[in-house]
């Protein structure tokens, strides 16, 4: 257990609660107030005491204290950079893959990531949650649409409803013949581990359909000894984890804690997902990397890493276009020749030590 600071033992939701804990300079304090004007602010006791106030580099400082940097916004980032509006047939869904929808329940989170693409649309001053004609809406609108096989709780964070609530929630979607995949996607099991209890654990279980819990962390100092423990109450109720990552300048764009964080997650029975490249949200500019760091950091993970450490590097496409996998290539094509037996085209690949070969190889 991690042992809690007085002055961390509730949620820092002001810039003053900020300084007070040492965990911001009193002389910023006016740019931060102007942060906190716009974006939400939350920093649960778990995460403040993994930061090292001394280091003013601390990669859990950047994902969650907030920056004057976040006041700077460039002419490619939007409010809704990956386009969820688009594809909102009704209020609380985003359908934008044939067999799958967001479910938007809540817009509020235990801790407000820096990063979020979503930052314009939760927290404080926004909608906590759908009204129940709005809820009822959704539900309808899955129940219509046969094609709908998995839908994914998000929001904001599905975690932070009640295990009552979630239970009520979880029947609801089971009940739909169509629906076999109930996915949600959650920090609380890092921001709040010990809200996921036994009473929990068992609303999320539900008979008529398979729960996945898609777990975000991003630095290995994340996954301490309490927010594992809370994985693993998940993961021994049968409920199967996977990893979502973002990959963020000055927090995991290395190869050590990038390995690092995959192992980790592994050791936790947490399968690697996605690492998503940043998106294009407000004032964010300052966290993200090139995308040719990204695909030379997914080179160094490929064959020094075991298989079950490897996440799939993606981009979401601005304007609400999909995922789109942008790892490093290993395999290029010669020009073809006249006359060729497509069996026996020849092909270049680059093996995880930067060695060309030829496949098939040369008789």
């Amino acid at each position: 257990m991690n042992r809690i600071d007085p002055k961390l033992a509730a949620t820092l939701r002001q810039p003053r609660e900020l300084a007070d804990a040492g965990l911001v300079p009193v002389a910023a304090l006016a740019e931060l107030e102007q942060v906190a004007a716009r974006y939400a602010v939350a920093v649960t006791p778990e995460l403040a005491a993994l930061i090292d106030p001394a280091d003013a580099n601390d990669p859990i400082a950047r994902q969650f204290i907030p920056s004057a940097d976040e006041l700077v916004e460039q002419p490619s980032e939007t409010a809704d950079p990956i386009g969820d509006d688009a594809h909102s047939p009704v209020a609380g869904i985003v359908h934008r893959y044939p067999d799958r929808v967001l479910f938007k329940l809540v817009h509020v989170c235990a801790v407000y990531c820096r990063f979020c693409f979503r930052r314009e649309m939760v927290g404080p001053g926004k909608a906590s949650a759908l009204s129940d004609d709005a809820y009822r809406g959704a539900l309808e609108y899955i129940r219509t649409h046969q094609e709908v096989w998995e839908v994914i709780l998000t929001g904001g964070d599905p975690l932070m409803l009640s295990s009552r609530r979630l239970s009520e929630i979880m029947a609801d979607l089971a009940g739909i013949d169509h629906v076999k995949i109930i996915r949600l996607h959650s920090r609380v099991p890092i921001a709040d581990p010990e809200r996921v209890n036994s009473d929990m654990v068992a609303a999320l279980r539900v008979d008529g359909a398979t729960t996945w819990i898609a777990i975000h962390a991003n630095h290995p100092r994340e996954l301490g000894a309490n927010a594992r423990a809370a994985c693993a109450r998940l993961a021994d109720a049968g409920i199967p984890l996977v990893s979502q990552s973002v990959l963020l300048r000055g927090v995991n764009d290395d190869a050590a804690t990038l390995t690092a964080l995959m192992r980790a997650f592994v050791e936790c029975r947490i399968k690697p997902y996605y690492l998503h490249h940043g998106d294009l949200a407000p004032g964010t500019a300052h966290l993200r990397t090139t995308i040719e760091a990204g695909q030379e950091l997914m080179r160094a993970l490929r064959g020094r890493v075991s298989g079950l450490c490897q996440p799939d590097y993606v981009l979401d496409i601005p304007g609400g276009y999909g995922k789109a996998p942008i790892g490093p290539t290993y395999l290029s094509q010669p020009a073809s020749r006249e006359g060729e037996d497509p069996l026996e085209r020849r092909y270049r690949i680059v093996d995880y030590c930067g060695d060309v070969h030829l496949y098939p190889p040369q008789p």
